[in-house]
């Protein structure tokens, strides 16, 4: 038998009287047809996977004190949508789920559709048994609890809103100008960076130019020496007035200094291109760190590493070994053009011929590389994003037995690096080969030319061998160019990365404003609306109002997602408020300089951040001129006696994020922190919340009696004993607005208050039970038919009057 609630239920879900009902219901929910029920054609609102067949019938129902009779519907009849307007949120989403998932969207859809009757066709064949029970027993507790298992978070109006996003701060993959082509002004710029070593850079292309005219002079010699080891003898012959002899003596000086030029060369840029590369690192670094919140809310830290680390290096290589190696091929194949122009202008123009179709195929050759670096440097960020992620976190992994799924994370983006890689060497080697080939016919041309030049007695053999020497050196230094202009391409997609990060401005600018002596007296927020920015839609507070005054020890609770952490955000001004102000002693904060005020609060977190150092560095983090003496006192007032039972005391190494310690002793070690620093207004987020009973007692007693009358000490806490020292209590709702303010013995004594159903929640564990969930899953659905069982009605009535 079913239950009274679950009968009512299936009361409702009948469009007609029992004896009258014909329905198939598939999907899981069993079968119940009558065999005489026509085929009926679906109505409009009918889900995937539910059928319902029915003949003409009078409906009779009652819902409260009235009592409808309806006429039999007409073919083509089906409800207005109008009355589901009026079904709860969560009713709504059900219906408009776009597949049939949720058997009780079933039980509450049976009460609203009404199926549009179609007086030809057979018979529906599943409508089998005449008088199966529309329900088998239980079956309603069936469906809620299939219902609670399948749908157990369902999409609030909150998430709607929360799928408006706003990621205006977040960096492009690709950088500036990533969608159009490089310009000069990009390239300029890039060139730029290197302005501050622009004396070395002088001396490095004085340098350059030595070795070029070195090396091009060697051609020339040796064509020379041909020419005249052919005319007469070898203890006869000169060359620039010297002997043989002496012009090797010479020569080989001349190789010497070249080496030497170019000995200073390289050196002289590989030191350059650490300084720019070094400075640039700096200059982005510094840039990062003074980006606001909103910044890091939008952006991932490793994308933001790869850009410091692999970008820098690409465009330090770029501005300063590739530049040499581009100025010297373009000055060599200047000065070789020039030669074999001198010495025969028929065999230049042979090479003049290939040099466009090369010239065009560096200019594409040189796109798609600058395409293919802003690609590659994407997905390096995108793998140490990963990397840095993962192995930061790496215990949790392995506490779920997740290195497989994480090392096959980390292979896959290696994969698609390693596609770009292939696709990369695809071009370079089409480019390479390409260009090679051409540069061999045209060499294979020269010389066909050439001997008959010399056959003919209109060119030596000694300039036709400079010639094609000539041509070598030419030809390199083509390629040369080239390969610069890819790598300067290379250069400019990293660059435009940089120049991203470089260009961006932060909304809250650190070092403007007045400056903070003085954090003490009344904090106000005035009416504060505020929205985090990469969620716009979905507002945290909506017109906060309190006051805390000076020297008070505060506390502020609140559901889960109440915006108790936002308040501390919005004092440290890690944000603006969307609306409202919030004053300090009457002072507007949005006025104050950000870094003198932050200097006059401490904090401390729910999840406490040491750095990799000593305990006695991370104590003396927010005062680093404090003495010895200090930094000991602020340890012992925050209970940290652990750290004589440490072989190196002060000077223990805490690890990368205080590996080495415990929860607990890293929260010691951040409140020690927050008291060395000395500040007007402490903030405590959930500060003792990793301590035990005994080190939260002496801590608590230490906080109280070193900031009673001096600081302002907001705590964020679910604790009842820190709530209980608090001498003021400011309870937070969930529509973003202050509940109640009161005292512990003021708010506790009225059992109606927001704050004792809070602390009663808390108390029982913040779990709602099986038999909770069902029983308001059981109002939902029954509150939910009888109001859309009135509106269909309505709706039927006016439709019968339109009729008639």
């Amino acid at each position: 038998m079913v239950s009274g609630a679950a009968a009512a239920v299936m009361r409702r879900a009948a469009p007609f009287p029992r004896s009258n009902v014909g329905m198939a219901v598939t999907a899981g929910l069993g079968v119940a047809s009558c065999p005489a029920a026509p085929a009926v054609t679906p109505s409009p609102f009918l889900l995937p996977g539910l059928a319902i067949t029915s003949r003409p019938s009078t409906r009779q129902f009652t819902s409260g004190a009235r009592k409808t009779t309806t006429a039999p519907r007409t073919p083509g009849y089906s409800p207005v949508p109008r009355s589901t307007q009026r079904l709860s949120p969560v009713s709504r989403q059900l219906l408009g789920q776009p597949r049939w998932a949720s058997p009780v969207n079933a039980l509450r859809y049976l009460s609203m559709t009404r199926p549009m009757l179609q007086q030809k066709g057979e018979p529906n064949e599943m409508a089998a048994s005449s008088k199966q029970e529309l329900a088998p027993a239980g079956l309603k507790e069936e469906l809620l609890d299939q219902h609670l298992t399948t749908h157990g978070f369902q999409r609030s109006e909150k998430a709607a809103k929360a799928a408006h996003v706003n990621m205006s701060a977040r960096l492009s993959k690709e950088g500036v100008g990533a969608k159009g082509k490089p310009g000069l002004a990009e390239v300029w710029r890039l060139i730029k960076i290197a302005r501050p070593e622009v004396r070395w850079l002088a001396a490095a292309f004085v340098l350059l130019l030595i070795s070029s005219a070195v090396t091009m002079s060697i051609p020339f010699s040796v064509g020379r020496i041909m020419d005249l080891s052919t005319k007469g003898p070898i203890d006869e012959v000169q060359i620039f007035g010297l002997t043989l002899r002496q012009f090797f003596y010479g020569l080989a000086a001349v190789l010497t200094l070249g080496a030497m030029a170019n000995f200073g060369r390289i050196i002289l840029l590989r030191i350059v291109g650490e300084r720019v590369v070094a400075r640039l690192r700096s200059q982005l670094y510094r840039r990062t760190y003074v980006q606001d919140a909103e910044f890091f809310d939008a952006n991932r830290v490793g994308d933001l590493i790869s850009r410091l680390s692999s970008d820098a290096v690409i465009v330090g290589k770029s501005i300063t070994q590739n530049m040499s190696d581009g100025l010297r091929a373009l000055v060599s194949g200047a000065a070789g053009f020039v030669m074999m122009a001198w010495m025969s202008p028929k065999l230049t123009s042979i090479i003049l011929v290939m040099v466009p179709p090369i010239a065009v195929g560096a200019v594409l050759y040189g796109r798609s590389i600058r395409h293919l670096s802003r690609q590659l440097q994407k997905n390096v960020g995108t793998m140490v994003k990963i990397a840095e992620e993962r192995l930061g976190n790496v215990k949790t992994s392995q506490a779920f037995a997740g290195e497989i799924q994480e090392v096959a994370r980390y292979n896959k983006q290696i994969r698609k690096i390693f596609a770009l890689g292939k696709k990369e060497s695809l071009i370079s080697g089409t480019f390479f080969a390409s260009t090679s080939w051409a540069g061999n016919m045209t060499i294979l041309a020269m010389l066909i030319v050439g001997g008959n030049l010399v056959r003919s007695g209109s060119m030596s053999i000694g300039d036709l061998t400079s010639f094609m020497m000539y041509t070598v050196f030419a030809g390199s230094s083509l390629f040369g160019v080239s390969g610069f202009y890819s790598e300067l391409m290379k250069g400019v997609g990293a660059a435009s990365r940089l120049f991203e990060l470089q260009d961006r401005q932060p909304t809250i600018h650190q070092t403007v404003g007045m400056k903070v002596t003085s954090a003490q007296g009344p904090i106000r927020f005035s009416n504060v609306t505020f929205a985090y920015p990469t969620r716009p839609a979905v507002n945290i507070f909506n017109g906060l109002n309190f006051e805390i005054p000076s020297g008070s020890n505060v506390c502020i609770v609140g559901p889960s997602g109440g915006g108790k952490s936002t308040v501390a955000s919005l004092l440290l001004r890690f944000y603006n408020p969307t609306s409202g102000s919030i004053t300090i002693n009457g002072v507007d904060i949005s006025k104050m300089n950000v870094k003198s005020l932050r200097r006059r609060i401490g904090m401390v977190a729910q999840e406490p951040v040491l750095f990799s150092g000593t305990i006695a560095e991370n104590i003396a983090y927010g005062n680093p001129n404090a003495t010895r003496a200090e930094i000991i006192a602020a340890a012992q007032k925050a209970n940290c006696g652990f750290i004589s039972d440490f072989p190196d005391g002060l000077e223990t190494q805490v690890g990368a994020r205080g590996a080495q310690l415990s929860g607990g002793q890293k929260q010691r070690i951040a409140i020690a922190r927050a008291l060395l620093k000395d500040p007007d207004i402490l903030l405590l987020d959930e500060a003792t919340s990793a301590l035990d009973a005994e080190s939260e007692t002496l801590v608590n007693a230490a906080l109280g009696e070193l900031l009673k009358g001096r600081s302002t000490t907001i705590s964020i806490a679910h604790r009842l004993s820190t709530i209980k020292r608090s001498d003021r209590i400011i309870v937070l709702s969930t529509e973003g607005t202050v509940a109640e303010i009161g005292s512990y013995a003021e708010l506790s004594a009225n059992k109606e208050s927001a704050f004792s159903k809070l602390m009663e929640w808390q108390m029982s564990g913040g779990e709602v039970s099986a038999d909770q969930r069902r029983a308001t899953e059981e109002r939902a659905v029954e509150e939910d038919l009888e109001e859309h069982e009135d509106d269909i009605a309505d709706e039927e009535e006016e439709e019968e009057r339109k009729r008639r």
